[in-house]
């Protein structure tokens, strides 16, 4: 591998070639983001070829072995890549939950067919998956979750529901806990299984919240067949791989309060909207909360990057994704409301042309929801009173 300068440089010169012009401008609609699978629909061909040659060299997964389709990259590339890509404002050429959470289980836990199945086709953006956890009365609770899994000889049958399972009506393909003996106490008897959610028994509902649309769906799982390949991990020690996807999930949601490189930052949202005084922000109050939410934002991002290198180091994560998540929902909300007020009251509008048909406002709204998926903030609270601090422990 290239040592770092060079990698830089050819980094650079390549990005500067390949990376279309439409790709490197902000963009806040969903359909500006590339998520993959048979149900997308390019926003225009340069979108496409983004995502086409950057999955070519593996750099949608850049830090996923080579042998699956990945860049074979190290921490220290794959963070000069990043800051490569953010240095002329690309976008990342895929969001999805394959690369995210169920392609780094399979990475850990997965049989060589699985991997040799899927992760190739996750890297690609070819499959669109969605995940299969909380249920109509489990959702924090997730080890009392109750949908049932058959075993039927040459397959599995599956039979229950899930909610609040996210854009599961784009997707291809589900990573889904379920119950394999109903006997076990509450944390045993769980298994991990994955079907194609475009089969026969499979109905999704959408689920419209508050801010007028939403990711968000109804599952209902009757006779669902899934085949024996299909088991991830051992039957009924399942829940040692929720737990893993879990912090993946958790450090995801947490991620989403820096805010991203396909966005406008704080200050160019400010400066556009309330203008310049003397070379400063024109207005103090404002200009002082953005830079206290710029300093918390610094501090986490150091702290998220800590955390992966112990990681890498054989140290895991564990209750640590715990603190990303609740600080990343915490500033996530907070960047959402200086969004609100640095447009004022045009920032209420809803319908029309105006603002996008009120996205900021809507994207305020739908920020509330961070602080319950992927665990409530109360229970993120409890696992780092606990598990980090120490508070409660028994002497």
């Amino acid at each position: 591998m290239a040592d770092l300068e060079t990698f830089r440089t050819e980094t650079r010169a390549w990005l500067e070639a390949n990376c279309p012009q439409s790709q490197r401008t902000p963009s806040e609609e969903f359909e500006d983001i590339c998520w993959g699978g048979t149900k997308w629909r390019f926003v225009n061909e340069e979108q496409r070829t983004w995502l086409e040659v950057m999955a070519e060299r593996g750099w949608t997964a850049p830090d996923w072995p080579a042998e699956y389709g990945g860049g074979g990259l190290d921490r220290e590339h794959t963070k000069v890549l990043r800051q490569e890509m953010a240095r002329i404002g690309a976008r990342q050429p895929l969001f999805s939950m394959g690369l995210s959470m169920i392609g780094p289980a399979l990475l850990k836990y997965g049989t060589e067919a699985q991997k040799q199945q899927h992760i190739p086709n996750i890297i690609a953006g070819k499959i669109w998956w969605c995940q299969g956890y909380s249920e109509p009365n489990f959702g924090s609770d997730l080890a009392g979750l109750q949908t049932r899994c058959e075993d039927k000889g040459d397959h599995y049958l599956v039979n229950g529901q899930k909610v609040w399972t996210s854009y599961a009506n784009m997707a291809d393909w589900m990573f889904c806990l379920v119950r394999t003996d109903p006997d076990a106490v509450k944390h045993a008897g769980i298994s991990l299984v994955l079907f194609d959610v475009n089969q026969p028994g499979v109905t999704i509902k959408p689920i419209r919240l508050i801010s007028g649309k939403s990711p968000f769906c109804e599952t209902f799982l009757d006779d669902v067949i899934v085949e024996k390949g299909q088991l991830v991990g051992e039957i009924n020690k399942g829940w040692e791989l929720a737990s893993y996807l879990l912090t993946h999930e958790r450090e995801m949601i947490g991620s989403m309060g820096q805010g991203n490189t396909h966005e406008k930052s704080l200050p160019e949202h400010a400066i556009e909207q309330v203008g310049l005084s003397n070379g400063i922000l024109a207005d103090s109050k404002l200009r002082t909360d953005i830079a206290c939410w710029e300093i918390d934002n610094m501090a986490y991002q150091f702290t998220a990057e800590r955390i992966g290198d112990e990681a890498k180091s054989g140290q895991g994560v564990g209750a640590a994704s715990s603190m990303l998540k609740y600080a990343g929902t915490e500033l996530n909300k907070r960047r959402h409301e200086l969004n609100l007020g640095i447009q004022g009251t045009q920032a209420l509008v809803w319908e029309g042309e105006a603002y996008k048909d009120g996205l900021v406002a809507s994207q305020w709204l739908r920020t509330k929801g961070n602080s319950i998926e992927g665990g409530t903030s109360e229970i993120q609270l409890n696992i780092i009173s606990k598990r980090i601090l120490g508070l409660g422990a028994s002497k």
